[in-house]
């Protein structure tokens, strides 16, 4: 029986925010979080830029909010934004979802949108696999986000060691066979801080996504891994005592050529956790007196905002 109809909690699913964004030549953000500060600073970046935004939430980070907190936590959320004026559309997506027992879980306590990750199968198993869940999805009206290619990096429960670029004809098959809403693809996006390394130059193979393009037409493609890794955050992480090897991220200017494709969903997790973390060490060192939980999650999730809110402007276009 389901718990929460996510319309109850305020949320859409992202079929029509996605049919807006790849008619009008533009990108949704798809920020990650794990606490209440996080999601502030999201929502509150977004509000500021008048952005639809889609909310991303992995297995592990549900967990530890607790899945009966969780979409309460949404709920609440989302009519604090109401209560100031925002209109803008929010979705929740579960974040590589890899089995049917979570996803099933995930979409009875309200998830609007849904994340099956079997890319590490063979190509007909990936189908029967993604198939299962676009016909699980429908009976609570959610949206299901599919993955072909093999995107490298660690983040969270995703691990993989190479990449392995989506092949056009594959995708093509890939959408007509499953129905899915949308797809992931690997064009060198990676997860994590680490996608490149020094000297690199990082680029995008924006030639599979124009072939892709080419073969259905509009039809949402997301990006997963692509954080910029901005290296202002990176120096203060290491001048306040963390440690983190030489880390490089996706140039914003590849993710705006993107975006004025058909990509329509770019996930961005690790720069927040970087500026958030950074900030939160710069704080502590300089109070270190200090023990109001408040004042101290205050600036890093102000920090946060502000970082979105930027990166909002410089890669997603304004809702239209």
């Amino acid at each position: 029986m389901k718990k929460y109809n996510f319309k109850e909690l305020g949320l859409e699913n992202t079929r029509e925010m996605f049919r807006r964004a790849n008619e009008n030549g533009y990108s949704i953000p798809a920020f990650n979080f794990c606490n209440m500060e996080q999601l502030q600073a999201i929502l509150d970046a977004c509000v500021e830029r008048d952005s639809d935004v889609i909310l991303q939430i992995s297995a592990s980070a549900r967990k530890y909010i607790g899945r009966e907190l969780l979409p309460l936590m949404i709920k609440g959320a989302i009519e604090e934004i109401r209560a100031r004026g925002s209109k803008i559309s929010v979705a929740l997506n579960l974040d590589h979802g890899k089995d049917y027992e979570l996803i099933k879980d995930c979409l009875d306590y309200g998830f609007s949108s849904v994340m099956i990750d079997a890319s590490k199968y063979e190509f007909e198993k990936n189908i029967e696999i993604t198939k299962s869940i676009v016909e699980l999805a429908k009976e609570y009206d959610a949206s299901v986000e599919g993955e072909i290619g093999i995107i490298s990096g660690t983040e969270d429960e995703h691990t993989a060691d190479k990449t392995h670029f989506t092949k056009p004809e594959e995708a093509t098959e890939f959408i007509k066979r499953t129905g899915v809403d949308s797809l992931a693809i690997a064009i060198g996006t990676a997860h994590g801080a680490h996608k490149f390394k020094s000297g690199e130059e990082p680029k995008l193979r924006l030639d599979i996504l124009e072939e892709i393009k080419n073969n259905i037409g509009l039809y949402p493609i997301l990006l997963h891994g692509s954080s910029s890794v901005p290296q202002d955050f990176i120096k203060k992480f290491k001048e306040f005592s963390g440690e983190v090897k030489d880390a490089i991220g996706i140039p914003d200017e590849e993710l705006k050529k993107a975006s004025k494709s058909i990509v329509t969903k770019i996930n961005v997790d690790t720069d927040g956790r970087l500026v958030f973390t950074s900030c939160l060490r710069e704080n502590l060192f300089k109070n270190p007196k200090e023990m109001d939980l408040k004042k101290i999650l205050e600036y890093p999730r102000d920090e946060m905002k502000r970082f979105y809110a930027e990166k909002i402007t410089k890669i997603f276009k304004r809702k239209v």
